[in-house]
């Protein structure tokens, strides 16, 4: 599979969920004039122009964090709870980490003006809090083993310094936890990130 990427981007989920699962993967990096680093035309391939974006051994397109991710727990059967209830919760936490936290961070990345990411600041600290509570004293946010969540999770965190909101403690601490996970430290090494 190939993994089109642009470095510390919120593709690093899915890179670390990759190397999570031990699937088989190779990286391509997407530059600003949308070539790829193999020197295609990355609109040619995904026309929405942004990743992530996983490239099948069969040359089938997916995009969007949650459809891949979930794709990648499925096809190696890692990372999603067996148990029902906690699946479901896993993939909650995806759909709400994408619609709440990761769109709010749109005034940060394009220089909004102030009044703008005043009203996302609010949002996120709000959004954060769900998932503090969420997460209690786990280790994990849905159960005690890492999930698709925890990947996604670990970006929404990395960039939240972007925002200015200060992280509660039980996501803090999570933070600090996949930080020093072997496949979070081998997916900042591969996409050359300090």
């Amino acid at each position: 599979m190939n993994l089109f990427y642009y470095p510390g981007a919120c593709s690093l989920a899915d890179h670390i969920a990759l190397i999570e699962t031990g699937l088989s993967y190779r990286l391509i990096s997407i530059k600003h004039d949308k070539k790829t680093e193999d020197g295609r035309d990355f609109l040619s391939i995904n026309p929405k122009g942004y990743i992530p974006t996983l490239e099948l051994e069969n040359g089938t397109i997916l995009t969007e964090n949650q459809v891949i991710l979930n794709y990648i727990a499925e096809k190696s059967g890692k990372l999603l709870p067996g148990d029902p209830i906690l699946r479901w919760r896993a993939l909650e936490a995806l759909a709400f980490m994408s619609s709440e936290i990761h769109s709010r961070y749109q005034p940060f990345f394009r220089n909004f003006p102030e009044l703008e990411k005043e009203r996302a600041r609010e949002k996120l600290a709000q959004a954060f809090a769900i998932l503090a509570e969420q997460m209690g004293d786990k280790t994990f946010l849905v159960s005690g083993e890492m999930t698709v969540a925890d990947c996604y999770l670990f970006w929404v965190l990395m960039v939240a310094p972007r925002s200015g909101v200060e992280l509660p403690e039980a996501l803090s601490r999570s933070f600090d936890h996949m930080r020093a996970l072997p496949s979070v430290i081998r997916a900042f090494a591969e996409e050359g990130l300090g």
